[in-house]
């Protein structure tokens, strides 16, 4: 091989070495930043992931709103009318935080089965339901159906 040739090969090889390098810190990049949705339901089956960051939606059960007195964690339970799921969440409730009525909340699942938000938010009017939650709980219902 001549020392042209040489040098074009070990130039090639580097520029393919850095397109490499780089798309991989890329996916690297984007899937950490991935929010996947999952129903209670499949939070019951085990599909959703422990100690990872994603979203779950459904419905705050009414009654199930606890609220300790020396603090801002809010403990309730979030349904699809399947399963159920406990939500703890450290923080201030969105104004239009109520019972029997569409959330998501973005957070990670404890060992015990609990799911920890870190984010909770609330649909904005009365017609409003987030497409993951109405989705979610069309599913539910066709399960409990059959």
């Amino acid at each position: 091989m001549t020392p042209r040739r040489r040098q074009r090969f070990i130039l090639a090889g580097l520029l393919v070495l850095g397109v490499a390098v780089s798309i991989s810190l890329a996916l690297i990049a984007l899937n950490k930043n991935i929010n996947l949705f999952f129903s209670p339901t499949q939070v019951a089956a085990g599909e959703a992931p422990l100690n990872s960051t994603f979203r779950l939606g459904g419905m705050v059960v009414p009654g199930s709103v606890r609220r300790p007195e020396d603090g801002l964690i809010v403990a309730f339970d979030l349904t699809d009318t399947v399963q159920t799921v406990t939500v703890v969440y450290k923080g201030i409730l969105p104004d239009l935080f109520r019972e029997n009525q569409g959330i998501v909340a973005q957070g990670r699942l404890l060992t015990d089965g609990t799911f920890e938000a870190q984010q909770v938010l609330a649909k904005h009017d009365e017609n409003y339901m987030p497409p993951e939650v109405a989705d979610a709980l069309e599913k539910a219902r066709q399960m409990g159906l059959k």
